[in-house]
């Protein structure tokens, strides 16, 4: 039975929100006393920390935590002995790196921050205030949700009495133990890669996904190079879906392309200005070219099935454009996004602006789309042809391509300052991206630029997110683009640094015209400031609408479902359980947007707004779903703000159209309803989007 004291404390980890009191063991580490103080209990709150992007992280991708202690019960610390005070510390898992917290006692303290991936918080009482070592005695102890990841461990132990690594084969059923894998004229399954530092899955031998698997047809001409197309108020362009061969790390693949590129050619327009799109489908799949983020007039979204119908192979649409926003924005299909997109249909759209001294001065600009796909010894590992695989946590590939190459390289001299336009066009993985030895400023995000540019150590960019960064190279020499995450093995609950490099940047000479001193200066931009401001009195009233991320699964096999037992972490940087995340199918795994006041899912959701209303959206990612994850949500043809992420107020607001929401966390949303249509709301995973996680709004 929990005493009374211990609820009260673990609800001080409780988020309340207009009312509701939302819990999330994600966000919350319990304290528990040693034997003989049973009356001690306590709670640290794991509050996000104020970023720019959806999560604050390290250059290394370890999650930043604001820790908050509630504690109750504790005695006088003389009572134990010789001592004055009680003293907080973090501490690795294994206890050979502790850091002083600071002191705490009954009630609530302010504990600052931490960073570890894992982490125990341990309480003791010392004799001063002063002590910069634990020396004294252990009174309270606690472990971070990101260790608590093993409660499957001890079912997949060979020593467990039925353990699911000793059960035959036959016990295993659902899946398809046929290694042709379903009916298909595309070949057969292939095994998913897997990282050397993963440990194998029991129970998984033998097993394949419940559906056939598919890639393109032969066939193909040879992948040409990117385009630039500059469009004029009025012009008409032309894009073509084809399918293409080409290499992609020393493999030969086919892909599909926009005319002929991979990328596809990046489209240079102006503000205010508005284009005829000819879009024809040269690929075997139907099609649809959806203009991501443009708030554009909602017959020409490309959403297939809301606002058109797929373009057939060999068919056309034409798509009229206006766009009224400077910034960065892409485009890519709306159906099967999940191979489609994968397979190269993306490309960027740069909208520049009608001011001049819009963004400060640079030497040069480049745009850079991030994917990535998924090779096996052959080639590409195929897609599931009736529906996604890899629908529980998305397709991760395990190369990242930059502008649809592996690694490539950049120029500059020395001295110059660089504007970086950054797309995450994968399919599911979130980027924490950096240049070792370089400053970076923040300067635009999704949907034009922030309230004011700030200095950051990294750039976190979740699937569909855009972010514009200035560089300036100080020194010659060869520099890089990396990743830099804390990559989980879901098997064994242990993180590992992971770094990979997704470009160079070679260095040389010297620029001969120097922006400085304009880089050097952090711009408060009055315009977003002035966009802003009429949104400003409904910052604080109670939410309009709301929204619970969950999942559902069903008929999976008993290998694959208790691989999802336990707690996940909010944001997973890898795919740390690949078997069973290419197991599992649409067919499988429902998500959810669930409206918890109607009970209405998905497609049912039937919302409907006045154009020109301010909508406050309040999204919930609830944690106790079979596998809890970050979701990266997207609103089609209207703009929004983040308000707050479990009850913390964004401190530098910019205009966006993607969210992502990490496992546990609520977070609030300001809409403006300006665009009047039936428009999209889903997750940008495009396992997530295929497996029903879409709603549609009308604004009126």
């Amino acid at each position: 039975m929990i005493a009374a004291s211990a609820l009260a404390a673990a609800l001080s980890c409780a988020l309340r929100m207009g009312g509701l009191v939302i819990e999330s063991p994600l966000n919350c580490i319990s304290l528990y006393p040693t034997p003989d103080l049973a009356n001690a209990s306590g709670t640290i709150a794991l509050r996000p920390i104020a970023s720019p992007f959806g999560v604050a992280v390290t250059v290394d991708g370890r999650t930043r935590y604001h820790l908050v202690a509630n504690i109750e019960g504790l005695p006088d610390p003389r009572s134990l002995g010789a001592y004055n005070v009680y003293v907080a510390w973090v501490a690795n898992l294994s206890l050979d790196s502790t850091i002083k917290l600071g002191v705490v006692r009954n009630g609530q303290v302010d504990l600052g921050e931490a960073s570890y991936a894992q982490f125990r918080i341990l309480i003791s009482a010392e004799p001063s205030a002063r002590v910069t070592a634990r020396r004294g005695r252990l009174v309270l102890r606690g472990t971070s949700p990101s260790a608590r990841l093993l409660a499957h461990r001890d079912l997949l132990q060979p020593s467990a009495m039925g353990a699911l690594r000793d059960a035959p084969l036959a016990a295993v059923s659902g899946h398809s133990m046929d290694h042709a894998g379903g009916a298909s004229a595309n070949g057969r399954w292939t095994m998913p890669p897997s990282s050397p530092r993963l440990m194998p899955m029991p129970g998984m031998h033998g097993l394949l996904p419940t559906t056939g698997p598919y890639l393109p047809i032969s066939g193909g001409r040879p992948r040409s190079t990117q385009t630039v197309i500059r469009a004029k108020l009025g012009d008409t362009v032309r894009l073509e879906t084809q399918l293409v061969t080409t290499n992609v790390d020393g493999k030969p693949v086919r892909m599909f392309a926009y005319n002929g590129s991979v990328a596809g050619p990046l489209l240079d327009v102006t503000q205010g200005s508005s284009i005829v799109a000819q879009f024809h489908n040269g690929v075997e799949l139907p099609s649809s070219v959806h203009w991501h983020g443009i708030r554009l007039d909602n017959q020409f979204d490309g959403a297939v099935g809301l606002t058109q119908q797929g373009v057939a192979p060999g068919d056309s649409f034409v798509y009229t454009l206006r766009f009224p926003d400077a910034g960065i924005y892409w485009y890519h299909p709306h159906v099967r996004e999940d191979v489609q997109q994968a397979l190269g249909l993306y490309g960027n759209v740069l909208v520049r602006p009608t001011n001049a001294s819009y963004y400060s001065p640079v030497n040069r600009e480049e745009v850079l789309l991030l994917s990535d796909v998924l090779l096996g010894d052959d080639g590409l590992v195929p897609f599931g042809s009736a529906g996604p695989t890899h629908a529980l946590m998305g397709r991760f590939g395990n190369t990242v391509l930059v502008n649809g190459d592996v690694r490539p390289r950049l120029q500059a001299k020395r001295g110059d300052v660089v504007r970086l336009f950054l797309t995450n066009a994968s399919s599911t993985r979130t980027y924490n991206l950096s240049i070792p030895g370089v400053r970076m400023k923040l300067v635009a995000g999704d949907g034009g630029k922030f309230e004011r540019e700030e200095w950051v150590s990294s750039v976190v960019i979740a699937p569909s997110e855009r972010y514009v960064i200035e560089v300036e190279f100080p020194r010659v020499g060869l520099v890089s683009l990396v990743n830099r995450v804390q990559s989980l093995d879901h098997m064994i609950g242990v993180y590992w640094r992971d770094v990979d490099t997704l470009a160079t940047i070679a260095v040389s000479g010297e620029t001969n015209d120097r922006h400085a001193r304009e880089f050097a200066t952090l711009r408060r931009n009055g315009d977003v400031a002035a966009s802003i401001a009429p949104f400003r009195r409904d910052f604080d009233r109670p939410a309009d609408r709301q929204l619970v991320v969950t999942m559902r699964a069903a008929n999976l096999p008993a290998a694959v479902a208790n691989m999802l037992i336990g707690v996940n972490a909010p944001l997973e940087w890898n795919d740390g359980m690949p078997m069973t995340n290419w197991l599992t199918t649409s067919a499988e795994v429902t998500w959810v947007l669930r409206d918890p006041v109607t009970g209405k899912e998905n497609m049912d959701i039937d919302w409907r707004f006045r154009r020109g209303s301010v909508v406050k959206l309040r999204i919930f990612n609830d944690p106790s779903s079979s596998h809890a994850m970050a979701h990266p949500i997207h609103l089609h043809g209207q703009r929004f703000l983040v308000l707050t992420r479990d009850g913390v107020r964004s401190e530098n607001l910019v205009w966006k159209d993607t969210a992502i929401i990490p496992a546990g966390e609520t977070v609030e949303l300001l809409v403006d309803m300006s665009n009047p249509g039936r428009w999209m709301l889903h997750c940008h995973i495009a396992e997530h989007l295929s497996g029903g996680m879409m709603a549609a709004f009308v604004v009126e």
